[in-house]
């Protein structure tokens, strides 16, 4: 199963380890984080242009079981699971990608 694991944080993208650190520091401040503010955040950073692509990413993610997706009201949250937690432990220690600010987290107030 390890191997697997291994096998399946080789194949994230930047995109999915941002998600995946935002989710995380989204939670470490107990805010709310939805697909919107993934969307808006991927395309600050200049990764996608499409809301669907951003869904797309989310989905793949939640496919790994390494982020949980919570319905409130109209919105989407996102949260980081102990697999997400622990494959985002990994990209950071192998310094896999660079760390690219949340402009709904960290660059606005």
């Amino acid at each position: 199963m390890n191997e697997l694991f291994e096998k399946q944080i080789s194949n994230l993208k930047e995109v999915h380890f941002h998600v995946l650190y935002w989710a995380a520091l989204a939670e470490g401040k107990g805010k709310d984080y939805n697909i919107t503010n993934i969307f808006d955040d991927l395309k600050f950073i200049g990764i996608t242009r499409t809301k669907q692509s951003a869904v797309s990413f989310v989905e793949s993610l939640a496919a790994l079981c390494f982020i949980g997706i919570n319905s409130n009201s109209n919105r989407k949250n996102i949260y980081i699971t102990k697999h997400g937690a622990k494959a985002l432990e990994s990209l950071i220690a192998k310094g896999s990608f660079q760390i690219k600010k949340s402009m709904f987290l960290e660059v606005t107030k």
